[in-house]
């Protein structure tokens, strides 16, 4: 497990980051490829979605493009005050401070969720993944975006060591440890060389394919 896969390492380590985070961010992760994701996402306007790990409201900001109903979570206080001073004021979106593997809400609250760079920090993934399943209506939309697994060694052990970085085979046990069925895998990349993402679109299964499996 890496040294970011602690929850209060991770709080800790985004309590800096939230200062630069929005500069950095657009080198790993920029208007592109979330707009590419947001086509697979596929979200009415009158869907009501879940933003978990939020941070500084990225995505959110993606989502709002798509759909009037939007909320974001986030574990870190300093990413949400940030996302806060985007969105909050205006009534835009609803935030929450939680845990992705511990999310309080009810069961079938919401018609899609949405988490890019977050799974990354979640010491128990399937649990997450559990949960996303739980609080999304059965058919809806699931989409998770993390850090594809690096080629090379040097770069594998370091990864390792810092937080979770998973290969579509990882993908495809966790997210069926989890219980979903119908997934579906894409890697982005914002130009040859740089951090490649692993985006998995799946589907929350319907009560009958649930009984079936």
């Amino acid at each position: 497990m890496g040294i970011l896969e602690n929850k209060a390492r991770a709080r800790l380590f985004y309590k800096y980051l939230s200062k630069v985070y929005d500069e950095i961010n657009p080198f790993i992760w920029n208007e592109e490829m979330r707009d590419q994701a947001l086509e697979w996402f596929d979200v009415s306007e009158e869907d009501h979605v879940l933003d978990v790990g939020c941070g500084t409201g990225f995505a959110t900001e993606g989502l709002l493009q798509h759909t009037n109903h939007v909320y974001g979570l986030d574990q870190s206080i300093h990413q949400l005050q940030k996302a806060w001073t985007k969105f909050g004021k205006t009534d835009q979106v609803r935030f929450f401070r939680g845990d992705a593997e511990r999310l309080p809400f009810a069961d079938d609250s919401f018609d899609a969720l949405w988490s890019s760079g977050s799974i990354e920090y979640w010491p128990n993934p399937v649990a997450a993944l559990e949960e996303f399943r739980r609080v999304v209506k059965p058919g809806g939309t699931v989409l998770v975006v993390g850090p594809d697994y690096p080629n090379a060694t040097v770069f594998q052990k370091l990864a390792d060591a810092i937080m979770l970085f998973y290969d579509e085979a990882e993908a495809d046990r966790m997210f069926t440890e989890a219980g979903y069925t119908d997934f579906e895998h894409h890697i982005q990349q914002r130009r040859p060389g740089s951090p490649r993402a692993i985006t998995t679109v799946a589907r929350v299964p319907e009560l009958t394919e649930e009984l079936e499996a």
